[in-house]
């Protein structure tokens, strides 16, 4: 039978892994796995088990077959967020005191949730955007926002019914950060005409359906600073790589496009061909940990969108630099592969057992708490000015810039508790937070003016970035210094070479030409060592065979049957037959 998968919040599911090593056999260490609908999955690990081991716990527990959509996410204590890497170690990745705790989430969004076989599958997209949109996460329009909560409504309650539902019910539900009357109305309006006779799993690929066209679906935004100074969020999606400035997409580069991501310290470098053009995208994060995740992720989410086969994913180095800076290559399977395999699922569906609506703590937790954003204050790579926002201050108008996930107490979001520090994090006030003065955490109210009355167009941000990235001066200046950068790389590598030896060149040569077969490198490698080998063992046995050293050692050597067997048998014979053919080239060289 098919376990439930909604236990009461804080109830606790006990498993023990046992690993094979039996040098961690004594320790034993607790682990919390906090799941999709709040519910916390507990078990207990040891010193060398991995990640895998983790994931495959919960994939187990909701009987769930298309499980490389999720991971395992967990918060270090510098706050900054992780991926659970499945084939390393639990306890070397986790930085933070036992017991761990963790939190099951999507990791990679379905491009397509149509193609999702299980329903099972999509009850568990279901409910990642569902704290999609009530984080803030989810761009979201009033009119799709709207439609989006109506379809969460009738998946939670099912058919309007006049008698159980009082003129006001939507109010006592939390959809969205903040929702305004006009929503509430418009939502009620919805779920009584439209959606009336759908059924939970219905009323959920609905909203899937809605959901997955939007600009922010699968978007993690992660906060940093471009070029300018001003504060962007990058994020990755099926499509591609996107950046959003203000309320806005200011980019979008296809997976097709994108050749290169690297990061050196706290800069992030995207690297892609637009326009037949070269591009090269700069951007500053807070700190180099944060800088490294969001260098992970996007190699992560390259593999798994644009590879065909997992068997394509080459490792990734984080510089262009011989052997310098950090590696990685994504370990799972790719998209392609995961719906081939969705397709040839021929079980029994599972029983899929959903909450009811409002018992989540997530939905609780934020109601009387203000948001925190956890981004250190950045120094702009280059001057730059704010007169569009003091021009916003002035007429009476507030740009919200996106939420970064890790913006809101982690306690709400991701299910760690942390005690706020005064001064240590910006805390956006009630005041600036007005889901209907902005269209990415929560929807526009239309009658506002939606997006149009946030910006003019000497405030906007994006045109801001456009007429700098048009000034031929800066475009000049990047130029200079990017070909600076590779004269400086040339004359690292032209010194390198001239003082390495001839196999250490070959070798360098070889592993920087990624066209060279693999097997090639194995063969240098194999015949340098059969070299240092014989460097070594045929002076030994020289030392051993024709020397009249009479060390006591060398004298108990050559005392052994075997050794005197090799002597006679095998060296003697040989050694006669060199001097013979030594002595026959001789004589023919003299009579010549």
């Amino acid at each position: 039978t098919y376990p439930s998968t909604h236990s009461p919040p804080r109830a606790m599911k006990m498993l023990r892994f046992r690993s094979p090593s039996i040098r961690s056999l004594d320790q034993e260490i607790l682990c919390t796995i906090r799941l999709l609908d709040d519910s916390e999955l507990s078990c207990s690990i040891q010193k060398d088990t991995k990640g895998q081991f983790l994931l495959d716990h919960v994939c187990n527990h909701y009987n769930l077959l298309e499980k490389d959509y999720f991971g395992i996410r967990y918060v270090d204590p510098e706050k900054q967020r992780h991926w659970l890497e499945p084939n390393k170690p639990v306890v070397r990745q986790m930085k933070s005191h036992q017991p761990y705790m963790m939190c099951f989430r999507v990791k990679f969004y379905p491009h397509e949730p149509m193609k999702i076989k299980e329903e099972l599958t999509r009850y568990l997209l279901y409910l990642q955007l569902k704290r999609d949109i009530y984080h803030g996460r989810l761009l979201c329009p009033f009119v799709e926002a709207a439609y989006l909560g109506a379809c969460i409504v009738q998946a939670e309650l099912g058919d309007y019914d006049a008698e159980e539902h009082p003129c006001d019910y939507i109010r006592d539900f939390k959809l969205f950060p903040k929702q305004s009357l006009k929503l509430e109305r418009k939502i009620m309006e919805i779920h009584k005409n439209e959606l009336r006779g759908q059924s939970a799993a219905l009323a959920e690929l609905n909203m899937l359906q809605r959901a997955h066209s939007l600009e922010t679906y699968g978007v993690d935004p992660h906060p940093c600073k471009d070029f300018t100074g001003a504060t962007a969020f990058l994020g990755f999606t099926a499509t591609g790589f996107v950046v959003f400035q203000g309320n806005k997409r200011i980019h979008l580069l296809k997976w097709m496009d994108v050749s290169k991501l690297k990061f050196e310290g706290k800069t992030f470098y995207v690297i892609g061909i637009q326009k037949e053009k070269k591009l090269v995208l700069t951007f500053h994060t807070s700190t180099p940990a944060a800088c490294k995740h969001l260098w992970k992720c996007g190699v992560e989410n390259q593999a798994f969108y644009k590879c065909a086969k997992s068997s394509q994913i080459k490792t990734v180095s984080s510089s262009n630099i011989f052997f310098k800076g950090s590696r990685f290559r994504y370990s799972g399977r790719v998209a392609k592969e995961v719906i081939e395999a969705s397709s040839k699922i021929q079980r029994d569906a599972p029983e899929v057992r959903r909450a009811q609506f409002g018992q989540s703590r997530s939905f609780n937790s934020l109601s009387h708490k203000n948001l925190i954003m956890n981004m250190e204050p950045l120094v702009p790579a280059l001057p730059s000015t704010n007169e569009y926002e003091e021009t916003a201050a002035d007429s009476g108008r507030m740009i919200l810039l996106f939420i970064y996930t890790t913006g809101f107490t982690l306690k709400d979001e991701d299910g760690f508790e942390e005690e706020e520090e005064a001064g240590g994090a910006l805390t956006i006030s009630e005041t600036a937070y007005s889901p209907c003065a902005s269209m990415l955490p929560s929807p526009v109210d239309d009658s506002q003016g939606g997006v149009d009355l946030l910006f003019s167009p000497v405030q906007s941000p994006a045109r801001l970035l456009r007429e700098l990235h048009a000034d031929p001066d800066i475009q000049a200046q990047l130029e200079a210094e990017r070909a600076r950068d590779r004269a400086y790389e040339r004359t690292r590598l032209a010194a390198r070479s001239q003082m390495s030896g001839v196999l250490t060149n070959s070798l360098r040569l070889l592993s920087s030409n990624e066209r060279v077969n693999a097997c090639m490198l194995s063969v240098v490698r194999f015949v340098s060592v059969v070299v240092g080998v014989l460097l070594v063992t045929v002076p030994a046995l020289l030392l051993l065979l024709e020397s009249d050293i009479n060390w006591s050692f060398l004298h108990e050597i050559r005392q052994t049957p075997e050794f005197e067997q090799f002597h006679y048998e095998y060296y003697c014979p040989l050694r006669r037959w060199i001097l013979c053919r030594i002595s026959m080239a001789m004589e023919n060289l003299w009579s010549d």
